[in-house]
């Protein structure tokens, strides 16, 4: 297929560009570099751009003949999400829109959506299977949840099928260590975990330690880039016109905040400096998907199935990129 990948030069963009490019998709990889590098994604791929601009859109959907679209642009800080709600309604739902009605106008058919599971807000039953109520809270979560319900309303309405996929929490990197997690600031438990152990910063602060859970504090499911990546070529595969399809990605397992902290001083050996703090608003105790459905209906299953093995392949590109893509 010809897919175009909005925001493809980021994390998780990067990595199922690379896999759709090994199933030997035609992809074009759209991007204003933000927040992607131009480094991590092949350069005759590349086509620096907003989603804000419409035409360039347009243009590109119809000159390259596009048949699908693996839609990654977004912004993804749940505090920022808070304190400025307009950035966020912004670009990740009226931007969003712009991009679907462009799909709509130019005969595209299939659209992978990343969402999140923040959609799910404070579960009723851990783990999450996805007829778990999506009552978000907070901003970013709403955003997500919102720009579902439209892809929904165009499946029903035009020759459309779509694709959400609600992450929890991507991690890890490449195998073989030429792609990996640089974000700034860096908001992800692990790579934090490994910068602290480093001495890149000076500590990990842990934002509660009594909640409910074996060792007080928050649980969360660590699902690995490259099973994640896999999750949208499956996807792709899958849709037809009128398709409504959303399945959790994650591998069924919760590590807690102390767990992922020593897992970083055994693969690494450095000891991590820690410092307790309160709870944050609106963290959930515990968020764990149940992914049977994936399984069951795409066939996909995590091949990093433990934290170790997540952490190992992070460990091995801090390594050789102490300073991410050094851009």
């Amino acid at each position: 297929m010809r897919i175009l990948v909005t925001g493809g030069a980021g994390y998780i963009g990067s990595h199922t560009v690379r896999q759709l490019l090994a199933a030997g998709h035609e992809v074009t990889v759209y991007d204003n570099l933000e927040a992607g590098h131009r480094a991590a994604v092949p350069a005759g791929s590349l086509v620096v751009g907003d989603l804000r601009d419409v035409d360039h859109l347009d243009q590109l959907l119809l000159v390259n003949r596009i048949e699908a679209v693996v839609h990654f642009a977004a912004l993804a800080y749940v505090g920022e999400s808070v304190t400025n709600p307009a950035k966020y309604y912004t670009t990740n739902l009226i931007y969003a829109l712009h991009l679907l009605d462009r799909c709509r106008r130019n005969g595209v058919q299939k659209f992978v959506f990343s969402s999140t599971c923040a959609t799910y807000g404070v579960p009723q039953t851990v783990p999450i299977a996805e007829d778990e109520p999506q009552a978000p809270v907070n901003p970013y979560g709403n955003t997500k949840l919102a720009f579902e319900r439209a892809l929904a309303d165009y499946a029903g309405a035009y020759p459309f099928g779509y694709c959400a996929l609600r992450y929890f929490n991507a991690s890890g990197a490449a195998e073989d260590g030429s792609l990996g997690e640089h974000h700034d600031p860096e908001t992800h438990l692990i790579p934090i975990v490994i910068q602290a152990a480093t001495g890149k910063r000076p500590h990990v602060e842990v934002f509660g330690t009594d909640y409910p859970t074996p060792d007080g504090t928050c649980v969360r499911d660590y699902i690995h880039v490259d099973d994640l990546a896999r999750a949208h070529v499956l996807a792709l595969g899958a849709l037809t016109p009128g398709a409504k399809l959303a399945y959790n990605v994650g591998t069924g397992r919760g590590y807690s905040v102390l767990e992922v902290i020593r897992t970083v001083e055994e693969v690494t050996g450095l000891k991590v400096p820690v410092k307790h703090g309160p709870r944050r608003a609106g963290d959930p105790p515990a968020l764990v998907a149940k992914a049977d459905k994936i399984r069951a209906e795409l066939g996909w299953a995590p091949k990093f199935d433990s934290l170790r093995a997540i952490v190992e392949t992070a460990w091995r590109w801090h390594k050789a990129h102490p300073n991410g893509y050094g851009e």
